[in-house]
């Protein structure tokens, strides 16, 4: 598997961007090819088509999905680049986890109509550096990853 993790992170080494790492260090533990990239609302994402799975990821401010990410999403060729692509979204939020997956979760999976979602996960700021949590986040894209 070939994997690029898109993320957003307002904070260069914060904890979302140390959460990315761990996906990335236990994606490759499996035998995984990763890489990470950051999201610019108008970059360009035709590097994408190098990629079997696109793992989106990032953190939630003010009730809404970090800017760049959703950004790109709506003004850059992202959403083209995505389309037939296998995808797994996580959001790191300290909001309840009901409540992140009414209101956030949507905020991405609205634009990702042309995606098979192989998982998807709010992490709340005790999950952040959990192994386990993590490790299960992975192989649920891998095994989802497998079987479709």
């Amino acid at each position: 598997m070939r994997a690029i993790i898109l993320f957003d992170s307002k904070t260069a080494g914060g904890s979302t961007e140390k959460l990315i790492d761990s996906i990335g260090q236990e994606l490759a533990k499996t035998g995984a090819y990763v890489e990470k990239a950051k999201c610019k609302t108008t970059g360009d994402y035709s590097f994408i088509e190098d990629f079997d799975v696109v793992i989106m990821g990032a953190p939630i401010y003010y009730l809404l999905v970090s800017s760049q990410l959703l950004g790109a999403l709506l003004q850059s060729n992202l959403k083209k680049y995505l389309t037939g692509k296998k995808v797994a979204i996580f959001l790191t939020c300290g909001s309840p986890e009901l409540m992140a997956n009414l209101l956030y979760l949507p905020q991405l999976k609205m634009n990702l109509v042309n995606n098979t979602i192989l998982a998807e996960k709010i992490f709340a700021p005790d999950q952040l550096s959990d192994l386990t949590i993590i490790e299960k986040f992975v192989n649920e894209v891998n095994a989802a990853y497998k079987e479709k």
